[in-house]
């Protein structure tokens, strides 16, 4: 039998954090070896915040290399750039004609942008289409995720059910997959970790950066455990390492954060020398990058010839 299929994907809109790779890519890396995978930069959903063209550019080799870095194996799985595959904007154009604007105005990031008072662009208005888009070309098993991606999955199934309905089985429904203990990782503050709250970790940091961000995580001044010095540090240690730890120095706020940095280091030095090896041979990179949009791109193609079929434009 063949292997499940897995597919995910993150916006070239920054360098990724901890909190990033501990909630999603992570589990891109673990879940290489049985799964079948499709991992692509989301460079079009980048649109929304990101319109410089020197920015992007960098942003989407950026995050070309964190793939690399991390551990994805481009034999293993299929790297890919959502723009260099057409069927995924095509797509979100047929699923539009079928969803209703006041289905689209419960997503969150509609909601969150409204609440804010800002001026609401379509792309974030029509975001989680392309997103069903993405998800469904492919015909994924399971889509690894933070916990603030559920409700797109779950727009992408009601999507699915709704178009099989209507024109036939064509989308298989897939399931998210989210690792409940970092479903949510806290940023320095305690709140979710985030760049927009400019409370997070870079997860390719050097050395004095971490120790700048752990030196300025808050704590209060009522003794024992400070609670977001400890949230962070069980991504690194287990519970049991560190009740122990903490029991021994308890109220040592500093000591405790210094080990954290140490830690923090020991976790991701490899990982920032790997990317470095990486940025050295751009050209190589982006032959990777090349080769897994091909692929990709066939899969894409064969789906949409269905769907094309199912909808009646094929004559």
């Amino acid at each position: 039998m063949s292997k499940k299929i897995l597919l995910s994907g993150v916006k070239p809109t920054g360098a990724p954090h901890i909190g990033n790779y501990f909630g999603a890519m992570k589990q891109f890396v673990d879940l290489q070896k049985d799964y079948d995978g499709y991992v692509f930069i989301a460079d079009y959903h980048a649109l929304n915040f990101i319109q410089s063209k020197k920015e992007m550019e960098k942003n989407i080799i950026g995050v070309l290399l964190d793939y690399l870095a991390i551990g994805l194996d481009p034999e293993k799985l299929v790297i890919f750039k959502q723009s260099d595959i057409s069927e995924h904007t095509e797509l979100a154009w047929i699923f539009d004609t079928l969803t209703t604007m006041p289905y689209l105005m419960r997503a969150h990031a509609f909601k969150d942008a409204e609440a804010k008072n800002k001026e609401i662009c379509v792309g974030t208005f029509n975001y989680p289409m392309l997103m069903a888009a993405d998800i469904l070309l492919y015909s994924p098993d399971i889509v690894p995720i933070g916990s603030d991606q559920k409700q797109h999955v779950e727009i992408a199934r009601d999507t699915a059910e709704k178009f099989n309905r209507i024109f036939g089985e064509t989308f298989k429904l897939p399931e998210s997959k989210i690792i409940e203990e970092v479903a949510t990782v806290p940023g320095i503050d305690g709140k979710k970790m985030s760049k927009s709250y400019n409370n997070h970790i870079p997860l390719f940091s050097e050395y004095e950066e971490i120790k700048k961000c752990v030196m300025c995580i808050v704590t209060d001044s009522s003794g024992g455990v400070p609670k977001n010095v400890y949230a962070i540090h069980k991504l690194f240690r287990s519970d049991e390492e560190l009740k122990k730890i903490y029991k021994e120095k308890e109220g040592k706020y500093k000591e405790l954060k210094e080990l954290l940095i140490e830690d923090i280091e020991k976790f991701i030095a490899p990982l920032r020398e790997k990317r470095k090896e990486f940025e050295k041979d751009i050209p190589k990179a982006l032959a990777i990058l090349k080769a897994g949009s091909e692929k990709a791109k066939k899969i894409a193609e064969e789906k949409m010839k269905e769907v094309r079929e199912k909808i009646g434009v094929n004559i």
